[in-house]
């Protein structure tokens, strides 16, 4: 049976926001990120992560280290009883040094790549499924694909609403103080 999805950007709506995540010591998980996801596994949601990661193409870090990141996020979740569903990224940049993720892309937000792969992948009903993210990339990334972005004021957040969002014609369905507050306004639509 298909059931919606929460699509989460990783840096600065899961995790702390600190530039590239170059290190596993980077890597901190914000407030309540627990608590949140595990909302929406109780609540019968698809949770996917979705990440551009051009620090691979970029030379910054491997590809691998980007895995060991998602496995430890996985187990700083799962202390909160938390889990995802599926986590896709996308390592390219066009103007990357690493021959190998050096071009353009379907998967780099805000091309909606990713989602039609989780799609595909996880059974979704993408008619009800929403997108949530700190950055206009991912407001963009959710118009693209055809679904309400909520734009949360951690990491990048409060800069993009105050500099970036005025001068777009692309605005959020709701603008949330972080990830379970985001979390809970998409509950209560769900019961209106």
């Amino acid at each position: 049976m298909m059931r919606p999805a929460v699509f989460i950007d990783r840096d600065g709506t899961i995790n702390e926001q600190r530039g590239y995540i170059n290190h596993t010591s980077r890597f901190v998980l914000l407030p309540s990120v627990g608590e949140a996801i595990s909302l929406l596994n109780k609540n019968n949601h698809i949770v996917v992560v979705t990440s551009n990661q051009s620090g691979v193409a970029r030379g910054y870090f491997p590809i691998q280290l980007v895995k060991e990141i998602h496995k430890l996020m996985e187990q700083k979740l799962a202390k909160d009883n938390a889990h995802v569903d599926g986590i896709y990224f996308c390592p390219h940049h066009p103007d990357g040094v690493v021959p190998e993720y050096s071009r353009e892309c379907s998967c780099r937000k805000p091309d909606v790549g990713l989602i039609k792969q989780a799609e595909v992948e996880l059974d979704i009903d993408m008619e009800t499924s929403y997108v949530i993210g700190d950055c206009l990339v991912d407001i963009e990334f959710a118009h693209n694909a055809n679904l309400p972005g909520i734009l949360v004021l951690t990491g990048y957040g409060k800069g993009e609403l105050k500099y970036s969002m005025p001068h777009k014609s692309i605005t959020p369905a709701y603008v949330a103080e972080d990830l379970l507050n985001a979390v809970k306004w998409i509950l209560k639509q769900e019961k209106i």
